[in-house]
């Protein structure tokens, strides 16, 4: 897992709550939510993390959490060799720096959310600081000397011992003094890097004017999201929802073209050169280390095992995701001609919304009819009741909690056999200025044993859904409902963690299996009787979704999966060339190039879109793939719920024990047999692309 714990996912990265009762009785009734609240709120005043700060706060709070780490880490190696023992050396170095990244990781996601601009630069610079220490502290000797002088006397110690020991190998020790030094300050440059591109990202304030015509083909309540200039045009901003609501339904084709013109150019000017520079130094670090390549160096003890591996893997995919979108494409060309008789070939901008139009022909429904049976608080309602039916755990809505922002809610998961408190879910789903703009979970803080107990670990997901508007409340589309499961599916495996250490606990997991619980959790909502169970119009909850309706949606998502997957290939194979190549990397060239293989039509003109993938320089560095693969066992996953019932409880229960619960306490591959009593396939991933059958 990455120092940030940030877990992007993979729709909307490019492509997940609301307001408090209090604010509504401010803002009236536009701005209310249904009057159907999440179940059973809790009374008590909670406060898992420090969820306020004033500027000026966080950098004194960061240097005393550092300095209290780093002094308890000199203690480690003052004592004397005959008194250390694993507890003194092994379990506090555990408790040191779990300690510590509990303090900071919610630091780090006042950079993300805060309202305050100072406060955002502190909170980012505070993640740069804990990436500079963390990578100092894995390359101390003195420390790494002690460690490994140590004898395990159980295996948890045994498992911990070698995660440990392993990273700090992998940091170079066994370079001499003077090549060290040098991998760390290399290290440290990226680390800079990686948080000068995402602060770029994170303030974009990219802004496009459109003309009441040029949107021609909007709904009304996608337009009353926008802003207005004093003349009547429409203010469109490049969040998800501005984005997507233009690309789904504008019927000019220059509008689409403008829209993701100014998505792709976003930051490109800033960030094109930071993110060459650090693939550059990246190449540096791994020959350093011994590796041919950074992509090695990154896989080197992950599931894939090596890069050749990923890449194989990701080539036997290209042949069957082609045909697959190739028939896609033929189909959505057909509905152009018929739109512009002179059409001969497919644009970028035509995908999405091409695809709507298919979809609504096809399967005789409008997203915007779908999306009133799916009020944002009926669909949290929903998913916890599954949460509930399938892990034996009871949420509730925490009542006035101590928040960064008043659109935030605080949840608590207890254990339904003991009522016992076991963890604790921030939602920020509201797009507001200066908070980040896309969908993407933080874990804030780890579970582990102490002394007083099993700690609750917290975690938060920040989304960017519409707000309540016109008096109706947020209504989702299937797309925000299936990164809502995305991301609620990381929220269990931190939130349901009983690993023994903090280090190991929750998503703390291989790089390639941390998709795993998201991406298989996102297939709950196409089974009929889960999408029923979520749906209730937002006039009336008790009115659900028509099955003749639910089941044309259902059956609606298997088209554009050859598009979206050869996407998802693209950005792989982008990320690995990126880290496999030596020398400079042109990286707008390189995207165009499998741009045009991949998606079988060009980038749009001037593209800078490297600019702005957040994954290569926030942690998934030659690790995008994991979305693929981790797909593989998500699937073999969703087969085995299939086949018992999607909210089965022993089921279910079994997932928890064997997968959620154990963390990083077992490889990957080892949880995935247990819970399946055999080892993954990739048969699964076929089955649900339909492709190789």
């Amino acid at each position: 897992m990455n120092t940030m714990r940030t877990l992007p996912s993979p729709g909307i990265f490019i492509v997940t709550i609301s307001l408090l009762l209090i604010l509504c009785a401010l803002v009236g009734s536009a701005g209310c939510l249904s009057e159907e609240q999440p179940q059973n709120p809790a009374t008590e005043t909670e406060q898992p993390i420090k969820a306020e700060y004033a500027p000026g706060e966080i950098p004194l709070l960061y240097t005393e959490e550092e300095n209290t780490a780093r002094a308890g880490f000199d203690a480690i190696v003052r004592i004397p060799h005959d008194d250390q023992t694993f507890e003194n050396t092994f379990l506090a170095f555990d408790t040191i720096i779990t300690d510590y990244t509990d303090a900071v990781y919610p630091m780090l996601l006042m950079g993300y959310v805060h309202p305050d601009a100072t406060v955002r630069e502190e909170g980012m610079a505070s993640g740069e600081a804990l990436s500079i220490f963390t990578t100092e502290t894995y390359a101390r000797r003195d420390l790494y000397n002690v460690l490994s002088d140590q004898v395990p006397q159980t295996d948890e110690e045994m498992r911990l011992r070698d995660v440990i020991l392993r990273k700090f190998k992998k940091q170079g020790l066994h370079l001499d003094n003077d090549r060290l030094e040098r991998v760390i300050g290399m290290k440290n440059r990226i680390a800079a890097l990686e948080a000068e591109y995402n602060a770029n990202l994170n303030s974009d304030n990219t802004t496009i004017l459109f003309s009441e015509e040029e949107l021609r083909g909007l709904p009304p309540s996608a337009l009353a999201g926008f802003g207005r200039t004093e003349t009547g045009d429409y203010v469109v901003t490049t969040s998800y929802p501005d984005y997507i609501a233009v690309m789904s339904y504008a019927d000019e084709s220059e509008t689409r073209k403008r829209m993701l013109a100014a998505d792709n150019a976003m930051q490109g000017d800033r960030n094109i050169p930071l993110l060459e520079e650090a693939l550059q130094l990246r190449q540096k670090v791994a020959r350093e280390l011994g590796y041919d390549t950074w992509a090695d160096y990154q896989i080197d003890g992950r599931m894939a095992g090596d890069a050749d591996s990923v890449m194989e893997f990701l080539n036997d995919l290209k042949d069957p995701l082609r045909e697959k979108r190739e028939a896609e494409f033929a189909t959505l060309l057909s509905i152009k001609q018929r739109i512009d008789p002179g059409a001969k070939s497919l644009d970028h901008w035509d995908i999405t919304y091409l695809t709507e139009i298919y979809k609504t022909e096809e399967y005789g429904y409008s997203m915007d009819e779908v999306k009133e049976y799916f009020p944002l608080d009926r669909v949290l309602n929903g998913l916890f009741a599954i949460y509930e039916s399938l892990y034996g755990i009871t949420v509730e809505e925490v009542d006035n909690p101590v928040v960064w922002h008043p659109d935030v809610r605080l949840f608590k998961i207890s254990d339904e056999a003991d009522g016992t408190t076991i963890a604790h879910l921030y939602l920020d789903l509201y797009p507001r200025e200066g908070k980040y703009n896309h969908f993407i979970i933080f874990g804030l803080t780890s579970g582990r044993i102490t002394e007083e107990g099993y700690t609750q670990p917290s975690a938060a997901i920040i989304g960017n859904f519409n707000p309540p508007q016109e008096g109706k409340p947020t209504l989702l589309t299937m797309d925000e409902i299936w990164t809502l499961f995305h991301e609620m599916g990381h929220a269990t495996h931190n939130l349901l963690t009983r690993a023994p250490y903090g280090t190991l606990s929750g998503f703390e997991v291989e790089w390639d299996f941390v998709e795993t619980p998201s991406q298989a959790f996102e297939e709950w909502i196409y089974d009929p009787a889960i999408l029923e169970s979520i749906s209730g119009h937002y006039t009336d909850p008790g009115q659900k979704i028509p099955q003749d309706l639910r089941d044309r949606v259902i059956a609606s998502a298997e088209f554009g999966k050859g598009y979206s997957f050869s996407s998802q290939l693209l950005n792989s194979l982008q990320d690995m060339i990126y880290h496999s190549t030596d020398g400079p990397v042109d990286t707008v060239r390189i995207y165009e190039e499998l741009h045009q293989e991949l998606r079988g039509i060009p980038a749009i003109e001037g593209t800078q879109k490297p600019a702005n993938f957040l994954h290569l320089m926030g942690g998934y560095d030659a690790g995008y793939y994991s979305y693929l693969w981790s797909k593989v066992y998500a699937m073999n996953i969703v087969e085995r719920f299939k086949e018992d019932g999607m909210t089965n409880r022993t089921t279910g229960m079994a997932y928890r024990r064997t997968v959620l619960e154990r963390g990083n306490m077992a490889d990957g591959m080892v949880l995935l047999t247990d819970f399946l009593g055999e080892e993954p396939g990739i048969e699964p991933l076929y089955r649900f692309l339909r492709i190789n059958e």
